[in-house]
């Protein structure tokens, strides 16, 4: 099985290389003989690197009972604090006030439940859109500078972390009001005639969560983008590649892993959040977080409730599983 697997790599690397040179000279660059020879002694390289590597398999090692008792602390914790729990949720919301599916076609059938799930879903993408604009940046740069000033920006990206959330979002309504400082400095500007709405609607909202998320999506894509060797995009610009080609072609495919697991993160983190959009959204922004705060809390419908749990749940589980299937198991280790 070694052999044979070591066979099929070698092959995928000639095969490789073969087809980038052929991919020049298609375009018309005709690639310098001492470039050809580059790949062909890079290929060779290679080629011994990986002959000589020990074939490691992919299969995932088998569970024993000997293997399962230190987790057996772990696994009696998450049964007695999540599965119980769950389960008497999910009892409920069949129950509760009649017994069947009363509570989940309320949710599904109803226009203002309806347009709660549409809220949470739009604003849930929208902020992992924004946080992924502006963390590949970040992360990028946190993986070229000098270690120095890497740490130094990571240790603000951490504290920023370690604060509390209520105080960061009350921070963000100061900041955020009409009579707030970014208002003031957009009006002295000249940039503005009369102060913007930032709170209580999406911007505020998108603004708040998408400050939140950014070290969630940050963090993964600064460990991919560090763990890609420089060398592979200095082959490129050899061969003739120009610095948009390298990112398009190189860099973003090769920080993909990053890319959805931070984007999976965020999206998942932001389906569920409740503080943020409660006090920097209104009430046309409602979020499916706040509205089973307001059925459990406030009028005490236990069964509603837990079904618009179960839901969002149940969403969070198919985007997981999606990802699983996109990525492998074996990627996530």
């Amino acid at each position: 099985m070694g052999e044979e697997s070591r066979y099929h790599r070698r092959a995928l690397v000639r095969l490789a290389g073969s087809l980038i040179i052929k991919h020049c000279l298609r375009q018309g660059n005709h690639v310098l003989s001492c470039r050809i020879r580059f790949f062909d002694s890079l290929m060779d390289t290679m080629f011994e690197a990986i002959s000589t590597a020990p074939y490691r398999s992919s299969r995932l090692p088998r569970l024993t009972s000997h293997g399962l008792r230190p987790a057996l602390p772990a696994l009696i914790f998450l049964f007695l604090f999540m599965v119980v729990p769950l389960s008497s949720l999910l009892l409920l919301s069949f129950t509760t006030p009649e017994i069947g599916l009363g509570n989940y076609a309320k949710l599904l059938g109803d226009a203002t439940y309806g347009r709660v799930l549409l809220n949470t879903f739009s604003v849930a993408g929208l902020v992992t859109i924004v946080s992924l604009l502006i963390g590949y940046p970040v992360a990028w740069l946190l993986a070229i500078l000098p270690s120095r000033v890497s740490q130094f920006l990571f240790a603000i990206i951490l504290l920023s972390m370690w604060t509390n959330l209520l105080a960061r979002t009350y921070g963000w309504m100061v900041l955020l009001q009409r009579t707030g400082v970014i208002n003031r400095l957009l009006m002295h500007l000249g940039l503005i005639d009369e102060p913007l709405s930032l709170i209580n609607n999406l911007a505020g909202v998108t603004i708040g969560m998408t400050y939140i998320m950014l070290p969630y999506i940050i963090l993964p894509l600064h460990a991919t983008i560090s763990a890609i060797d420089p060398a592979i995009m200095q082959a490129a610009a050899i061969t003739g590649a120009r610095p948009r080609q390298i990112f398009w072609h190189v860099l973003l495919p090769m920080s993909l892993p990053g890319i959805g697991a931070g984007c999976m993160m965020v999206f998942v983190m932001a389906l569920g959040y409740y503080v943020t959009p409660a006090l920097l959204g209104g009430t046309a922004n409602m979020m499916l977080a706040e509205m089973i705060s307001q059925q459990v809390q406030s009028l005490l419908n236990w069964g509603l409730g837990s079904a618009a749990a179960f839901i969002l749940l149940a969403v969070t589980l198919v985007f997981y599983a999606i990802y699983i299937r996109a990525v492998g198991l074996g990627r996530l280790r």
